[in-house]
């Protein structure tokens, strides 16, 4: 049993003090309570809250951190020519690179205080578009990481069939996705034998990838694979895809979605930045989470998600990092904020009467990120998975503060630096700030993407 005393905890009825945190050996919160005489056999904290999800994550992507940015010969560069890059990039990456990669991208989650990684994962094959011996080989990969680094991983192999919704065959950098509907299938059995190795606190779901990558009339057989598991779905993220949509099924992607598919919350549809205003409330009031990734929605100019709309109408949200240019959750939640505020003209955009900008941006995606990665409810209470995260009072622009305003000043003044201690499902990973593992982890990915840049 695990004892952690916090000065002061965010509970689900709202902040307290002298707080202990019991943690049963399966990695649940067993008991939490008020007790204001802490004995020696428990770690104390300045300020404990819930550790949230990272709801999106492509993990290879991390290698190519900074390679994108140059202008090419085209007159403008976008959503679809960075694709491009990352299809070359593909050209070259092996099983022993994603897993090394993968490792430093969980590693970095964690030290950034998230406790769960949703792996959006998408990379099958070999360069060539062959199977490799083991189908799930590369979920394997990301399983294998997962092994070294601890964090909770909800696994959510894609499914990628066209180049597009007139169902042309895929292009030469998409062949390491392909999969026909059987080969999916098989695929996931695959991946469900390669999370044995991994707790019992991780998830196996499915990921369409997109209404342009998959035939639309096999979204409900796609997500009967695994009854009850988590879905997540690009949908709504550039221009283009919104005028593909329109004309080839004749409405848009949100519209399209709410009139064919059953949409709850084990749905989690990602980036959503291409939303009209109406559609942006329907879509809230389906109970289905909106994956956020503000960093990587900057990165490629996809547009401003309507927190402010989907907010009003209690929509769920979780955060991502989805690229991994920049793993930071104090930096996700302050540009979900402040690209509202751009937009709109205004500041604290997102919080209420009651809850401050910060604390309402944290709770929400604790929430929404737990629902989104199938780990129950995101809070500190007797029975939900211990992902904890506590954060270093005695940080420079922490110091003498408490409540809501430590968490603003986390989200618009902080960074990972603030993060001190982090568990998932009560394993304790992080400790000063630092991963247990920093060292050897930190290693194999510098071998790894020396090799891979070297022919950039």
């Amino acid at each position: 049993m695990q004892r952690i005393w916090a000065r002061e905890a965010l509970l689900p009825e709202g902040w307290r003090d002298s707080v202990l945190i019991e943690i049963a050996p399966g990695g649940r919160v067993g008991a939490v309570g008020p007790d204001t005489a802490p004995t020696t056999d428990c770690l104390r904290v300045g300020v404990l809250v819930p550790a949230p999800a990272n709801c999106h994550s492509h993990a290879f992507q991390r290698a190519m951190a900074g390679l994108t940015e140059q202008r090419g010969a085209e007159p403008s560069d976008t959503f679809w020519t960075w694709r491009q890059r990352m299809f070359a990039f593909l050209e070259r990456i092996m099983p022993e690179q994603v897993e090394a990669i993968a490792a430093q991208v969980q590693m970095e989650m964690l030290e950034a205080g998230f406790a769960t990684n949703v792996e959006f994962h998408y990379l099958h094959h070999r360069p060539d578009g062959g199977p490799y011996a083991d189908p799930a080989e590369m979920s394997a990969r990301i399983a294998a990481a997962a092994a070294t680094t601890g964090i909770g991983l909800t696994l959510l192999p894609v499914h990628y069939q066209f180049g597009g919704l007139d169902r042309r065959p895929l292009g030469a950098g998409q062949r390491r996705f392909g999969t026909d509907p059987d080969r999916f299938a098989r695929l996931v059995e695959g991946a469900e034998r390669a999370l044995g190795v991994l707790p019992a606190d991780t998830v196996l779901g499915i990921a369409p990838h997109s209404l342009r990558a998959v035939a639309p009339e096999t979204l409900a057989m796609l997500a009967a694979l695994r009854p009850g598991a988590p879905v997540h779905m690009h949908l709504a993220e550039t221009p283009g895809e919104v005028a593909e949509v329109m004309a080839a099924l004749g409405r848009r992607p949100v519209e399209w979605m709410m009139e064919n598919v059953a949409l709850s919350s084990r749905w989690c549809l990602i980036h959503l930045t291409q939303m009209l205003p109406a559609e942006t409330r329907a879509l809230a009031r389906t109970g289905a989470v909106a994956g956020l990734c503000p960093l990587t929605e900057a990165s490629l100019g996809d547009g401003i998600f309507d927190g402010v709309t989907w907010c009003d109408e209690n929509g769920a949200i979780a955060l991502g990092s989805d690229s991994n240019i920049r793993i930071s959750l104090a930096e996700e939640l302050r540009q979900l904020d402040t690209s509202q505020r751009l937009r709109d003209h205004s500041r604290a955009a997102l919080a209420t009467a009651a809850r401050s900008t910060g604390r309402r941006l944290l709770e929400d995606v604790a929430t929404g990120g737990a629902t989104a990665s199938g780990r129950g409810r995101g809070r500190i209470e007797p029975g939900a998975w211990a992902d904890l995260l506590a954060l270093d009072t005695t940080h420079v622009d922490l110091e003498g503060l408490r409540g809501d305003t430590l968490l603003d000043s986390f989200a618009f003044a902080g960074d990972s630096g603030m993060v001190a201690e982090v568990w998932a499902a009560g394993r304790h990973l992080v400790r000063g700030g630092r991963h247990i593992r920093r060292d050897e982890i930190t290693a194999a990915y510098r071998t790894a993407v020396r090799g891979l840049r070297e022919s950039t």
